[in-house]
């Protein structure tokens, strides 16, 4: 049993080395993330003085572009759409399959499982989070903080793109002399829409290929593809 537990356990104290490895993934995609905006930031800088240019308009500073609500909208617009995918993708695969796609549960595991297949409550292992071993109130938040964080992501970005876009929208509307718009009247007008709806297809689209792709293609060593000689008609299994 000891040398199990020496085996199976990670040594308290790594390094920088261990925690580059051990969280490799997530600092890979916030360090591109990073460079996208920053990138993003530079391209809406210059677009926008172009902008600013063809209207005989003063141009801006970068650092005071950053603070315009055309920058934010930029922003928020994506990060909404992003969220909606993940909310909804958490949300439906608990009910619904897709035969033969690794990114589905298996065929007779559609709905919430039993507390045995969670690990909740009296089936909690040691090494279970607290609010799993838990009952009442903190089980039942905790069993759908996932759902809950990501749709609450999802509102407070798309309400920050709908203020954004509004006074990006109403700017725009007064150096063309026309009159601006209320926030309510914003939320029905075709700028905030085709902002909108232009993202969630893209984004709906992109899970709809992957959940259907990978049914029939292949990447050997990822846990978003099935192993390579897995049958097509294999659900819910991970390479």
């Amino acid at each position: 049993m000891t040398g199990h537990s020496s085996r199976t356990t990670p040594p308290k104290h790594r390094g920088l080395p261990g925690f580059l490895r051990d969280n490799g993934l997530g600092l890979f995609f916030l360090a591109t993330f990073l460079l996208a905006l920053v990138g993003q930031a530079i391209a809406g800088h210059a677009d926008f003085n172009n902008q600013m240019a063809a209207d005989q308009l003063q141009q801006v500073e970068f650092g005071e572009y950053l603070t315009t609500s055309d920058f934010a909208v930029d922003v928020s617009e994506n990060w909404q759409s992003e969220y909606l995918q993940f909310f909804l993708y958490v949300g439906v695969t608990v009910w619904l399959v897709q035969r033969g796609s690794p990114e589905s549960k298996e065929l007779h595991k559609g709905g919430t499982e039993s507390d045995e297949e969670q690990l909740v409550g009296e089936y909690a292992k040691e090494s279970s989070p607290r609010w799993a071993r838990a009952g009442g109130w903190r089980q039942a938040v905790y069993s759908h903080s996932l759902l809950l964080v990501m749709g609450t992501i999802f509102l407070l970005s798309w309400l920050v793109q709908s203020i954004t876009g509004a006074a990006a929208y109403n700017e725009e509307q007064l150096r063309q002399l026309q009159a601006p718009l209320s926030w309510a009247d914003y939320l029905g007008a075709a700028d905030f829409w085709n902002r909108t709806l232009q993202n969630w297809q893209s984004e709906l689209l992109a899970v709809a290929s992957m959940a259907v792709l990978s049914i029939y293609l292949r990447q050997r060593g990822s846990p978003e593809s099935k192993p390579v000689g897995a049958a097509h008609g294999a659900t819910g299994v991970e390479g």
